[in-house]
C-alpha cells in the first residue's frame, strides 16, 4: 500500500551525497546513543519528469550485453531510480542505518516497455519491517509511471537486510531450513568479471558504494575485496535471457553469496516453452566456476 504523505523532491538525489550523509548518521547515533524507534516513515519520495541521458543508456547496455536500442532495460530503469529508493532509507526516520545493508532479493515487474524519449514520474517507499534469523530486513518499493499517465509501467520491489540490528518489538522468525544442496549444471555462459568490473558498474549506474570499487575501500567497511554489484549481476542474466521476454515480464532474483572480484562466474539458463510454442519462462543460477558455490538464481516469465 503506497504511503499518503508524499515528499516531492525538485532532482533525483546525488549518491555520494546520499553515502556521505548516511555515514555522517551512522557516527552521530553511535555518539549520542541516539535511536529514531523502530517504525517505517509513513512517507514516500517522489521525483517527476525525470529523463534518461542516451549516453548513459548506450553505454549501459554495452556494459551489461543489451542490444543498442532506445527502450530502457529493465536493469537501468532500476539504476535511474535507485538513488531516490536510497534516500528514502537515508531519512532521519529511518530506523536501519544504510551503510552495510544487505540485498537479499529483487523483484520487477514491467508492464510496458519505456524509452528514453520519456518523461518518468518515479516514487519509492518502505514497507513491511520484519525479522530476519540474521537482523532486521524490509522491502523498497518504487513505482514507475510515464508522466501524465496513472498506469504503474514498472514496478519493483528490493529487500533489504540490516545484519546483527535487531528493533524492540519485531520478533526474530526461528532458523530457516537447510538450503537443498546445489548440484552444478552445464554452464551456458562464462563471465570473466575483472577487479574493475565494480568502477564499471559504478560509472553507468552512479552507485558508487565502497565495497564495490576495490579492495581498501572494501577492506574499510569489513569485506575481504570488492564485491560485484547484485543488480550488475541479475541485468546480465536478464540480457542473456534476450528478446525472447517480449515486453511485458516478471523478473527475480534472489542473492546468495558476493561475487568477489576478479572472478569467473558460471551461468545457466533454463527455458519453457508454452504449450502452443511461444517462450514463457526462463529460469537462470549463477555460481562460482572454480568451486561451485552458488551466487544468485532467479526467473524471467512472461506476463
Amino acid at each position: 500500500m503506497t504511503p499518503a504523505q508524499p515528499v516531492i523532491l525538485g532532482e533525483m538525489p546525488s549518491l555520494s551525497k546520499l553515502y556521505v550523509n548516511a555515514a555522517a548518521t551512522a557516527a552521530r547515533r553511535r555518539v549520542l546513543g541516539t535511536h529514531p524507534g523502530n517504525g517505517l516513515p509513513a512517507t514516500r519520495h517522489e521525483v517527476r519528469g525525470v529523463k534518461a541521458a542516451v549516453e548513459n543508456l548506450t553505454a549501459y547496455q554495452h556494459l551489461i550485453g543489451e542490444s543498442a536500442s532506445d527502450v530502457l532495460p529493465a536493469g537501468f530503469v532500476h539504476a535511474l531510480a535507485f538513488p531516490l529508493a536510497m534516500s528514502v532509507m537515508n531519512r532521519d526516520d529511518f530506523p536501519l542505518p544504510l551503510l552495510g545493508m544487505i540485498h537479499l532479493q529483487n523483484r520487477v515487474v514491467q508492464s510496458v516497455p519505456l524509452r528514453f524519449t520519456d518523461a518518468l514520474d518515479i516514487r519509492s517507499w518502505s514497507e513491511d519491517l520484519r525479522g530476519h534469523r540474521a537482523g532486521t530486513q524490509l522491502d523498497v518499493v518504487t513505482e514507475v509511471r510515464r508522466t501524465g499517465e496513472d498506469a504503474v509501467s514498472w514496478r519493483g520491489v528490493s529487500t533489504y537486510l540490516a545484519k546483527g540490528v535487531y528493533l524492540p518489538g519485531i520478533d526474530k522468525p526461528s532458523a530457516a531450513p537447510a538450503p537443498a544442496a546445489f548440484a552444478v549444471p552445464d554452464p551456458t555462459a562464462l563471465w570473466q568479471l575483472g577487479v574493475d568490473t565494480g568502477r564499471a558498474y559504478a560509472a553507468v549506474s552512479g552507485d558508487f558504494n565502497p565495497i564495490h570499487l576495490s579492495v581498501l575501500s572494501a577492506k574499510a567497511l569489513g569485506m575481504r575485496r570488492s564485491i560485484a554489484h547484485g543488480m550488475y549481476l541479475a541485468s546480465r542474466a536478464l540480457a542473456d535471457v534476450g528478446a525472447a521476454k517480449g515486453d511485458a515480464f516478471s523478473w527475480d532474483v534472489s542473492f546468495e553469496a558476493p561475487v568477489f572480484l576478479p572472478a569467473r562466474v558460471a551461468l545457466d539458463i533454463s527455458t519453457t516453452q508454452g504449450d502452443d510454442g511461444p517462450w514463457r519462462r526462463s529460469d537462470y543460477v549463477a555460481w562460482n566456476a572454480r568451486s561451485g558455490r552458488k551466487h544468485f538464481s532467479g526467473s524471467v516469465a512472461a506476463l
